[in-house]
């Protein structure tokens, strides 16, 4: 049965840029009550939402300064104080820093278990809650093999495996809500810069040239329609491809 996102509170967490502000400029289109975008850049984030309000209308976009790994739980106290639920979750927030290893795990990974689970506590049915949906943003390096950024793919299959368990029928069953996963392939943001992608620097010109020549490149409007795709349609516990602009597809 297709999923509405109309009339809901979405969250989405590094939202002030790239593909968190491209999914929220596409669920915008389908007419939430409100998407609150949690960002640590305060200048971009604000612009964001104005960009938003102007183009949806008045306070359809609220900007939250948000360091995902400090204020889960003043903000998300914030958030539910102000609209009562939350009712859709997008994980977004992420690096690709190979060097500083610990801040790469602890906003790739560690925040998005703490916020899953924080959400997820809310939105279950089985305590009170309405259900509702968590979508974690893994990557095509959550399941692919090279040699390239292993503490980035690290961090991504950690998000796969994470996801799909607490995301399984076993638990969507129990609690009502709804855990799954998008990856995109190589997306034109920020995060695909060359800095920080290794922490040998012999490596880097062999991986600026398998990004030119191997990679089908997309923009991060593609992302955020395969998010809404996503949103509409995916079972619980299941996981999705957005790679090259083309339809999503299901990850095996």
């Amino acid at each position: 049965m297709t999923q509405t996102l109309k009339n809901k509170v979405v969250v989405i967490t590094g939202g002030a840029e790239g593909i968190g502000y491209a999914i929220a400029n596409a669920y915008l289109e389908k007419e939430p009550k409100v998407v609150i975008i949690l960002d640590i850049n305060e200048k971009l984030g604000a612009e964001a939402a104005a960009t938003l309000n102007s183009k949806y209308g008045d306070n359809k976009a609220v900007f939250i300064k948000c360091d995902v790994t400090a204020d889960i739980e003043a903000v998300t106290k914030e958030i539910i104080d102000r609209y009562n639920t939350v009712d859709v979750l997008v994980n977004n927030a992420g690096i690709t820093d190979e060097i500083q290893v610990r801040k790469t795990v602890a906003l790739n990974v560690t925040a998005v278990f703490e916020w899953t689970f924080k959400l997820w506590e809310h939105m279950r049915k089985d305590k009170g809650g309405k259900g509702g949906t968590i979508i974690n943003i893994s990557s095509i390096c959550g399941y692919r093999r090279d040699q390239f950024l292993p503490v980035y793919k690290g961090t991504k299959h950690a998000i796969m495996g994470f996801s799909r368990t607490i995301g399984h029928s076993f638990n969507y069953d129990i609690t009502g809500v709804r855990v799954v996963v998008l990856c995109p392939g190589f997306t034109k943001t920020s995060l695909a810069s060359k800095d920080k992608i290794t922490v040998d620097p012999a490596i880097i010109r062999h991986y600026i040239d398998f990004m030119k020549n191997n990679c089908p490149w997309q923009l991060p409007d593609s992302v955020g329609k395969a998010a809404v795709d996503v949103y509409e349609n995916a079972v619980s516990g299941t996981a999705w491809e957005i790679e090259g602009g083309k339809p999503i597809v299901e990850v095996p």
